[in-house]
């Protein structure tokens, strides 16, 4: 019964720190994204999503992700 117990005790925390160390928080290019939105910005998306295009009275921005998954982001106001 000790046994049975203990092994239920170490289920339940080997759980709990798993599931806490979960990274919730928004990547540079989720966050560029709902910045624009709020802004009001016209947002086009070309090929499947890797190619963002968005675009206020004032900037610019665009999100590129290439076949190797890495991301460039240029972002520069209007002049």
């Amino acid at each position: 019964m000790k046994k049975l117990i203990m092994l239920a005790f170490f289920a339940g925390f080997l759980t709990l720190s798993v599931s806490s160390c979960r990274d919730n928080k928004k990547t540079q290019e989720d966050a560029l994204i709902e910045e624009m939105q709020d802004k009001g910005a016209d947002i086009q998306v070309k090929d499947d999503g890797k190619k963002i295009k968005m675009e206020t009275e004032t900037e610019k921005a665009k999100i590129k992700t290439d076949d190797d998954g890495n991301t460039k982001i240029k972002k520069k106001d209007k002049d």
